[in-house]
């Protein structure tokens, strides 16, 4: 007896499922071109994407690992956005069905609605996005946030339902990357003299503040 169902449903959905499977032994890379996604996207272990046909996504994205992309209803994804680990995407809901007791496969009370994420955006870990969300460019979705109303471009959200804490513009913006590459550099010099290794990518590992005086 095969374990194996021999059914539309089940033959549309074995590909996929393998699919899924052989991309856990690729590196995030390669798992991206194998999901048809930009060469510059890097999807990491264990996301997954349903619906994969319904998905736009821009050039140099990052997908956390468990994250799961419900593009069903069609979702947009903007370039240079980061979508936090086990972060949620719905772009549809049963909710109406479970309600009458029609939860079954194939139910006419299944209700999709689009979601579109902004370019340059950070979604934080552990982030709930509702379906019909439409989140603006360049804004930021702190960790454990459930986003049930549209956010604003270049704006901070946090909690549940999320809401806006703190906007910024591109001056804001400037500042902090002279900031945080002033930092880079003096902790890159300091590496150098402790003779560790500063060659990598952003800042080193270590800890670099200031010492203390010595006490009299």
């Amino acid at each position: 007896m095969s374990l194996f169902f021999d059914d539309e449903r089940s033959n549309r959905l074995r590909p996929q499922i393998l699919t899924e499977l052989v991309g856990e032994y690729m590196n995030d890379v390669e798992r991206a071109k194998l999901y048809g996604l930009p060469e510059t996207t890097r999807i990491r272990q264990r996301a997954k994407i349903v619906s994969p046909e319904n998905l736009k996504i821009g050039e140099h994205c990052w997908i956390g690992e468990g994250a799961v992309l419900d593009a069903s209803g069609g979702l947009e994804i903007g370039e240079h956005t980061s979508i936090g680990l086990n972060t949620l995407v719905f772009t549809h809901s049963s909710w109406l069905a479970n309600m009458t007791l029609q939860n079954h496969s194939g139910s006419d009370l299944i209700e999709r609605k689009p979601v579109k994420i902004g370019k340059g955006c950070f979604i934080g870990g552990l982030v709930v996005i509702m379906a019909g969300v439409t989140i603006g460019d360049f804004a930021t979705v702190q960790p454990n946030s459930v986003v049930a109303k549209d956010v604003p471009p270049r704006s901070l959200v946090a909690g549940n339902p999320a809401r806006v804490f703190q906007r910024y513009d591109e001056e804001y913006i400037a500042g902090e990357v002279e900031r945080v590459r002033a930092e880079n550099e003096r902790r890159r010099e300091l590496s150098a003299e402790r003779g560790q290794d500063s060659s990598g990518w952003g800042a080193p590992s270590g800890d670099f503040r200031p010492e203390a005086p010595p006490s009299e």
